[in-house]
């Protein structure tokens, strides 16, 4: 497999990508969101309980939570975007015939696969780290508060990403463009319900509750990453407030421990395994 080749389909597609409507659907979802929430974390800080303004413990507290929570629809807007993206970039290729053209010249298919992924997970990861900045700057103009982590929480988030597209690449080499799209996006979230499941069985048992989040996010680590970036961007004392680790882990928007980085590197793992899948079922499928 050539790197110049593999360099060159990759910017080849981030150009491609550039031009997509989908783009233009992420930038007024983007802004939709980021407006939506500096108005509510404007008001945040005004906010007043029995009769007197918040702590800086209080609105610390408020503000890493609905943080979560907002940075969870920026993860959904990703999931959304990279996945309808990565659909299109292969199976709509294979499908128009434009991979026949490109396929039977003296290049790898391999190549051609990891550099469409590379394009991608550099578009996905941009779009995260630009949308996630403008959003931690809004929190911080907004009420002062800055995450403990959050280039760690941001670089999670990215991952993240990278993961579902991976995902939905080796879905596309299968299935139509809109079927892989649809398929990794309800796979991202039954595995982000699977989670919340599984820390309400941590959280207040019974066991085998639990055990479900740890099966699911093994299968697909999007729902393990993005517990790991919402305790990069909680208050470290959100935890303590919410009456100790163990209870707070059954709440869908805290994060109960931060990431471990064997899971890190399982993840990592698991992306060379189902990239090589899909590098697999594409040098086997008839152009």
């Amino acid at each position: 497999m050539s790197a110049r080749v593999v360099l060159t389909v990759a910017a080849l597609t981030l150009r491609e990508t550039s031009r997509r409507r989908v783009i233009r659907a992420l930038v007024v979802l983007t802004a939709l969101l980021l407006t939506l929430s500096a108005w509510g974390f404007s008001r945040l800080a005004v906010l007043e309980l029995d009769g007197g303004a918040l702590t800086s413990g209080e609105a610390r507290l408020t503000a890493s939570i609905v943080l979560n929570l907002v940075m969870f629809g920026l993860s959904l807007i990703a999931a959304l975007g990279t996945t309808f993206l990565a659909g299109p970039s292969l199976a709509g290729d294979l499908e128009s015939g434009t991979a026949l053209a490109v396929l039977a010249r003296p290049v790898r298919r391999s190549a051609v696969l990891v550099g469409k992924w590379l394009g991608l997970a550099a578009f996905g990861s941009g779009f995260v780290l630009v949308a996630g900045l403008a959003q931690l700057l809004v929190v911080r103009l907004s009420v002062g508060y800055t995450p403990p982590d959050p280039v760690e929480g941001l670089l999670l988030l990215a991952f993240q990403t990278t993961v579902l597209l991976t995902l939905g690449l080796l879905l596309s080499t299968a299935v139509s463009p809109m079927a892989s799209g649809i398929v990794a996006v309800g796979l991202f979230g039954t595995t982000w319900i699977a989670g919340v499941v599984g820390g309400v069985g941590a959280a207040f048992g019974p066991e085998s509750l639990a055990r479900v989040g740890t099966v699911s996010r093994m299968l697909l680590p999007t729902d393990g990453l993005w517990r790991g970036a919402m305790n990069a961007f909680q208050d470290p004392t959100a935890l303590l407030q919410m009456a100790g680790d163990d209870v707070a882990g059954g709440f869908p928007f805290l994060g109960p421990e931060p990431i471990a980085w064997g899971f890190v590197l399982y993840s990592a793992g698991w992306v060379a395994v189902v990239l090589a899948l899909a590098v697999l079922v594409l040098s086997r499928r008839d152009v």
